[in-house]
């Protein structure tokens, strides 16, 4: 007789149930049952254990004895509720001696297993459902007026399902349904989220600015339930006018960090009928980051029917230019293509390649473009987001990494610090070691004036120490530093156009400081476009600005905190904690600055800033690991952190900064 396993009889999709396994008994067939699916089944003489609420047993734990114990509790009330109990027993002796010994050792050596802490999450609810919960609660207060607060204030009822509930305001900003009892009832017109964006005006603007228009999205961060660290949530709103004539906004939000198909035709919608409403005077609030049409990594930007770049909120400096002939990664005319869905269709969507920061392969990237009426004709709005699941180019060719990189620039160094200025010719030649496709070198003496530009001879000799890129970022001045660190070579990260093009992305230069045998002394570098974000940039980056707190101290906090910086570039910035916890400087969540973040735990329950303030205490330096929401992705991604213990007098800081990685 073998002894075997099967799945629990009953069924439950509740977080607060588990199941146990249940150990099949080849006993003699009893056909009848007992009484209650929940004791002793005399079917399949089977000892089936119920599944139950963490909350029966002590301290709510999956306890192996409290296991043992309704094991127990279920053979010995079996004898007074079942008839068939004693027929049971008398025919079975042995077989039940013999395999409750068996089942309790099992039970015994499943206590004895190692219990890996589980991160418990709730489903959430999805845009579509959103919006529909929002729509039938703005029937049910069409129809009811006031009446339908007490019906949508119901606990555990389909309104309020944990973190997805509805919410009513009314236009001057008073709460007048939300379960949290802090917001119901008061006037909360100046709730910001933690960059400042206004959240109820933002929400009522939403649902009222557009006559014609009831409804729509609104985005915002806010802090995730029980903790400090925010996330992205999007929020349905649709305005409801009650029997009375009383106008109401009903609404209700998620927990989304990606931008949705939805979110951005509604704010095209919206940009056009402001477009249409205000004429060009709109435009002034597309460029407004408080206000509602930038979110996420998307924003609304115009052109007029030239291709002349009108409003581009992403790159300002973009603005004036004509971007009739750009090109996606892979030769398409992206913005002819956009005109053309107009003139055909009115609107509709257009795919492209584009690098996500810190990639170095494409990814598909789509706009929803749409057609403006204004005084002096019509323009083109469009908005653009990488949707999820896009899909990614295949790699053309093969790009060095960081680690290839600098290789390749301290082998140029021992070139130059040989032959000096009798090596540019070589390093001039296309197709070589030194200057292929867009990988080329340059030469800069160390007060920023340009003296070899491998790819664009014309503009040797110009003073660029005051060089900037379109996002202000001074690119002359984090060059030099570099070159005259203490390593006497590093990275900068800017956004600069490829050769030919207009439109700027991200590119990593390695720097080196040469002495040339005439004596003088240049910093050389050489870049890479869109290049795989890589460990090397992230140790580099917290090196340096280790040195600058070691000598400054406190005072070193605003350049950390500058995102025009060398500290800030695609996703990656430096942070500062103290050994206790208290976050110091976080140019990316200025919002928790100066509150204590040892409690804090990553999106799989692990006390991530204790681990990498214990690792850096006692290690000097070293590499975590822990999961958060990658910036427009709603499942919880790998991310590598660097951290690195400082000192400054008698204050010590922990200094780190993490990229995600790709593929998760």
């Amino acid at each position: 007789m073998a002894l075997k396993l099967c799945k629990p009889r009953l069924s439950f999709y509740d977080k607060h149930h588990f199941s146990v396994p249940c150990l099949v008994l080849p006993f003699p067939t009893y056909r009848r049952r007992c009484k209650g699916p929940d004791i002793l089944h005399c079917g399949w003489s089977a000892a089936c254990l119920k599944m139950f609420r963490p909350s029966l047993l002590p301290g709510g734990k999956h306890t192996t004895t409290g296991i043992l114990m309704s094991c127990y509790f279920h053979f010995s009330t079996a004898q007074h509720s079942c008839p068939f109990y004693h027929a049971f027993v008398d025919h079975n002796k042995s077989h039940i001696m013999k395999y409750t010994l068996l089942f309790f050792i099992l039970l015994l050596s499943c206590g004895r297993a190692k219990h890996e802490p589980v991160q418990e999450t709730s489903q959430a609810a999805s845009t579509e459902q959103v919006a529909a919960l929002v729509k039938e609660a703005t029937k049910l207060v069409q129809e009811q007026g006031e009446k339908a607060f007490a019906e949508l204030r119901k606990p555990e009822s389909r309104w309020r399902q944990g973190d997805t509930y509805v919410f009513v305001l009314d236009p001057a900003g008073n709460m007048l349904v939300h379960p949290d009892p802090e917001l119901e009832g008061k006037n909360k017109m100046d709730l910001k989220d933690i960059n400042g964006k206004p959240i109820i005006e933002g929400l009522i603007a939403a649902a009222t600015t557009l006559p014609n228009k009831p409804d729509g999205w609104y985005h915002y961060e806010w802090p995730v339930p029980g903790g400090i660290l925010p996330r992205w949530k999007s929020t349905y709103v649709h305005k409801a006018i009650d029997p009375a004539g009383k106008t109401y906004i009903v609404g209700c939000g998620v927990y989304n960090d990606r931008m949705e198909k939805e979110f951005i035709t509604d704010m095209v919608k919206d940009a056009v009928g402001l477009i249409e409403k205000n004429d060009t005077n709109a435009f002034r609030m597309f460029r407004d980051p408080a206000n509602r049409f930038m979110a996420k990594d998307a924003y609304i930007y115009v052109l007029d029917t030239n291709g002349l770049d009108l409003v581009n909120p992403g790159f300002p400096s973009l603005e004036g230019r004509n971007l009739m002939d750009m090109k996606d990664t892979r030769g398409k005319m992206l913005v002819r293509e956009m005109f053309q869905k107009v003139k055909t269709d009115g609107n509709g969507w257009v795919d492209y390649m584009w690098p996500k920061p810190g990639e170095s392969v494409s990814t598909q990237k789509s706009s929803y473009v749409s057609r403006a009426n204004t005084k002096n004709g019509w323009v083109l709005v469009g908005c653009g987001a990488y949707l999820a699941d896009a899909p990614h180019a295949a790699a053309d060719t093969a790009v060095l990494t960081a680690t290839e990189l600098m290789t390749l620039v301290r082998d140029a160094a021992k070139v130059f610090e040989q032959k000096g200025e009798k090596a540019y010719p070589e390093f001039r030649v296309k197709g070589s070691k030194w200057f292929r496709d867009n990988t080329y070198f340059f030469v800069w003496t160390l007060e920023g004036k340009r003296v070899f530009h491998a790819a664009d001879p014309s503009s040797e000799g110009k003073d660029v120490r005051d060089l900037r890129d379109v996002l202000s970022k001074p690119i002359g001045t984090m060059m030099t530093e570099a070159a005259n660190g203490p390593q006497g070579e590093g990275w900068v990260h800017y956004m600069w156009p490829e050769p030919g093009d207009i439109f700027p992305t991200w590119k990593s230069s390695f720097l080196k400081k040469v002495s040339f045998p005439s004596g003088k002394t240049y910093l050389i570098g050489c870049g890479i476009y869109n290049m795989e974000m890589d460990k090397a940039f992230i140790e580099d980056v917290v090196n340096r600005a280790a040195v600058v707190v070691t000598a400054k101290g406190k005072e070193a906090f605003g350049e950390l905190r500058d995102k025009k910086g060398p500290y800030v570039f695609m996703d990656v910035y430096v942070f500062v904690d103290d050994p206790n916890g208290v976050e110091l400087v976080n140019p990316a969540q200025p919002s928790i600055e100066g509150k204590n973040v040892m409690d804090m735990k990553d999106a799989k329950g692990v006390l991530l800033a204790k681990e990498y303030i214990d690792a850096a205490m006692n290690k000097g330096n070293a590499w975590v690991q822990y999961y958060w929401y990658k910036p427009g992705s709603n499942e919880p991604t790998l991310k590598h952190s660097f951290v690195k213990k400082v000192t400054h007098g008698e204050e010590t800081y922990i200094l780190g900064a993490g990229f995600y990685e790709h593929g998760e």
